[in-house]
């Protein structure tokens, strides 16, 4: 048998990589027992990154989330592991040393076990408090190397990062290929380099699927020493995410090596339960085109995980530069021409820009820069005419050392506009805040929360924390929501107060009406039907008083034997049925009354 390969289900990493929302915690709670009936991951994603943030934008409280979530793994023993941001913690801008201690701390006690840690620079001074913070809370420390393909991104470059993390006491090593633009040669090699350099040191490859290299740089990693691959499940594999466990599964076990065995049942509950997030709600914020592989990624390097927010920003500016183009006697451009503008450019300013590895929130400046190049061309403006405040702070060091050297170009622009370049510690600019949201906090008669987890939040996420508490948050997703299933043209559904389930007497029903007609329900969850009527203008409208000989279905739903009329055209009806109590299972019964 060869050597043993592991698996990482990255499920909070295929939400946020697919869209702008992610399962709500009554969702997750489902899902995560069948996660474990798996029986194929050791590991899994829970949170981190944008979880906190995206639970409190649908009013949600994010430490109930994370306990809840992570609870079903801990009992079993299967790791769960979060990703932070190093300075950026679990946002997109530097956080207090206080607040990124306590986080560690609360995370722990939330149930999470590993911490991956990542610096969008690779600057190892922005790590250094991660590993330590992460140790000191009884936490796997695990750090990142942020994958890139350029000139100055060697295999002498990676290992020197590594023994600085390993200075710093950290526990493993992920290679972090945040736009799977990671060439499965180099990446083989890299890790080879790394067992080398620190064989008790495990290494995890996270590689997302965009550009096409994820398949081939799973299994040179393999190859090469690697311990822990992440893999996804369809319906939220491939695409800009990551390759679904059942492929990845396949090829290392004909390779080879030695790979846990996947329960398929399981498996298509835990497909089927990820479809039904979809169809509830969040596939109304999932860009189609990120269920697409996309070779243009190849030379800009932009991550799969920013693409929903990209193409949402194309959308916005797109008419605008539309305009500035008319209004400048040019040709407009299409939809698809601006997006390859958007990837030429990010590939032509990001020399320019020092080679920052393009991960957030380093991919979103380069992103922005270029979108505003862009704009000020077509309004006949010279580049980098427009760069907003927080570019200009990666820019300058304010995050962190760029890994290249600036283009001339960008310094003198600094220069001109009297900037003046950071070289200290980017820590160092941001003082503690704890005792200012404690304050706040007291005074608001706002609980700190079990191990402090309500203080940590509000000090993490001051605005949205806020939002979530005055119940804006809640009422801004539900307009949001409303707006976009109005857009999408879907249905209207009335919700009831969900009661008792009788118990349904189908040999009575087909006693009344012996002539009915039983039918089967296409999907669960969902009952649509055809009701054939000689002379349709006779059929009554829904809510009519019943009269004999009326064409009626009688249904066991989630709230009882109902009676629903058919329309007048007589054509279609539909209903939404909530699974239940059911005659059978994943069925539902209707039986139409000629």
């Amino acid at each position: 048998m060869g050597k043993e390969i592991k698996f990482s289900l990255v499920y909070r990493d295929m939400w946020q990589s697919s869209g702008k929302y992610q399962p709500r915690v009554d969702q997750l709670v489902r899902i995560a027992p069948v996660i474990v009936d798996m029986g194929c991951f050791a590991r899994v994603e829970t949170n981190g990154g944008a979880f906190e943030q995206v639970n409190l934008m649908y009013g949600e409280n994010p430490n109930a989330s994370v306990r809840q979530w992570t609870d079903p793994f801990n009992k079993v023993g299967i790791q769960t592991h979060m990703l932070e941001r190093g300075l950026n913690a679990l946002r997109m801008f530097p956080v207090p040393k206080d607040v990124r201690q306590l986080m560690f701390k609360v995370k722990k006690a939330q149930g999470t076990d590993i911490s991956r840690s990542f610096d969008g620079l690779n600057d190892a001074r922005n790590l250094e408090l991660s590993v330590k913070y992460a140790k000191e809370a009884g936490m796997i420390s695990q750090t990142a190397l942020c994958i890139t393909h350029s000139p100055i991104h060697t295999v002498d470059y990676y290992v020197n990062f590594a023994d600085k993390l390993v200075d710093f006491g950290a526990d493993e090593f992920c290679l972090k290929d945040m736009a799977g633009i990671g060439r499965p040669a180099f990446l083989g090699k890299l890790v080879k380099a790394l067992k080398d350099r620190h064989p008790n040191i495990p290494v995890e490859y996270h590689g997302h699927t965009g550009p096409g290299f994820s398949v081939a740089s799973m299994l040179e990693v393999a190859r090469a020493g690697a311990d822990y691959l992440d893999a996804a499940i369809e319906p939220l594999a491939w695409g800009m995410v990551h390759p679904d466990i059942i492929t990845l599964q396949a090829m290392l076990k004909d390779a080879g090596f030695s790979v846990p065995d996947i329960n398929m049942k399981a498996y298509m509950e835990a497909r089927a339960l990820t479809q039904e997030f979809i169809d509830d709600f969040l596939g109304y914020f999932i860009d189609p085109s990120n269920k697409f592989l996309n070779s243009l990624l190849v030379g800009c390097g932009l991550p799969g995980g920013m693409m929903g927010s990209m193409m949402a920003d194309l959308r916005t500016m797109h008419p605008a530069i539309n305009m500035a183009l008319r209004n400048n006697g040019k040709a407009e451009v299409s939809l698809d021409e601006l997006v390859v503008q958007l990837f030429e450019e990010v590939e032509y300013i990001w020399p320019k820009l020092g080679y920052p590895p393009l991960v957030t929130p380093f991919s979103q400046y380069t992103k922005n820069i270029a979108l505003m190049n862009i704009f000020a061309m077509a309004q006949g403006q010279p580049r980098f005419s427009n760069i907003d405040k927080d570019s200009w702070g990666m820019i300058l060091g304010r995050s962190g050392q760029l890994p290249g050297k600036l283009d001339d170009e960008i310094i003198e622009l600094a220069k001109s506009k009297g900037f003046e370049f950071y070289t200290g510690n980017p820590q160092d600019e941001y003082p503690d805040a704890l005792d200012q949201y404690r304050k706040e906090m007291d005074e608001l008669g706002w609980e700190y929360g079990e191990d402090d987890e309500e203080l940590f939040e509000f000090a993490m996420h001051d605005r949205q924390y806020r939002d979530y508490k005055s119940g804006l948050a809640k009422e801004r997703f539900n307009k949001e929501l409303e707006a976009a299933k109005e857009k999408a043209g879907a249905p209207i559904i009335v919700q009831r107060e969900i009661v008792e389930v009788p118990r349904f007497d189908a040999e009575a029903i087909q006693q009344k009406y012996p002539d009915a007609l039983s039918l089967q329900a296409t999907v669960s969850g969902q009952l649509i039907w055809q009701i054939d009527v000689a002379d349709p203008s006779t059929a009554p409208v829904i809510g009519t008083k019943v009269e004999e000989g009326d064409v009626i279905c009688h249904i066991q739903t989630y709230y009882g034997i109902e009676d629903v009329k058919a329309l007048a055209s007589g054509t279609i009806v539909q209903t939404e049925v909530k699974q239940g109590e059911m005659v059978q299972k994943n069925q539902v019964l209707a039986y139409i009354n000629k």
